[in-house]
């Protein structure tokens, strides 16, 4: 029974994560198809809507928004309607959490921002994590300086984790993808990472 128990969680182990994409792409495209879908069926002409129309516009839709974003008025209309959500009760605190994880995911990968351990005081420990800032300009004085970088350090299953300012030298350059390392670290260390991502390395 034992060993039938340890084929199974193998299977499952293989097929779940699989099974959790697809559904979720399906739940997405799902849902365009029922709101865009709907509301083409009462903008177009009756015979005119096609099964995945719905999708297709939801898809232009946001590339749309990417386009529009490149112009300048439309950027500052953007930039001060986030400024109204940032003031909104619970709101601010959802939105704002969304949007740096994705803007520091975003352009970690982009820059290639380095994946770093950081050596705990007094012990043979290290913590993994990613270098978020180098530069403190701007920033009230005594939080960091010219050999201080910050490191954003997650938890393992869970949504959160920490940021330490470290000295330079209290850190050891990885070579990993920031998306490999963000895995690594919440899955505690399981996951081994699906993909290696090359010329992560640089000086922090």
């Amino acid at each position: 029974m034992k060993r039938i128990g340890g084929i199974f969680l193998k299977g499952l182990l293989a097929v779940l994560p699989a099974v959790v994409t697809l559904y979720l792409l399906y739940w997405l495209g799902a849902t365009a198809e029922a709101v865009l879908g709907g509301l083409a069926r009462v903008v177009l002409p009756e015979g005119w809507y096609v099964t995945g129309l719905g999708l297709l516009m939801g898809v232009g839709t946001i590339f749309g928004v990417g386009v529009l974003l490149n112009v300048y008025l439309l950027q500052r209309l953007w930039t001060g309607t986030e400024r109204l959500l940032l003031r909104v009760p619970v709101v601010k605190t959802i939105y704002g959490a969304v949007q740096d994880l994705l803007t520091f995911v975003s352009k970690a990968e982009a820059t290639g921002d380095q994946v770093v351990t950081v050596q705990v005081p007094g012990t043979d420990y290290r913590l993994l994590g990613v270098v978020t800032r180098r530069d403190w300009k701007g920033l009230p004085a005594g939080l960091g300086g010219a050999d201080t970088v910050a490191v954003y350090t997650p938890m393992s299953y869970q949504v959160g984790g920490y940021t330490l300012l470290v000295p330079r030298s209290a850190v050891t350059p990885v070579e990993m993808g920031v998306e490999d390392a963000m895995r690594f670290a919440v899955t505690a260390g399981m996951s081994a990472g699906r993909t290696h991502s090359e010329g992560t390395h640089s000086e922090a």
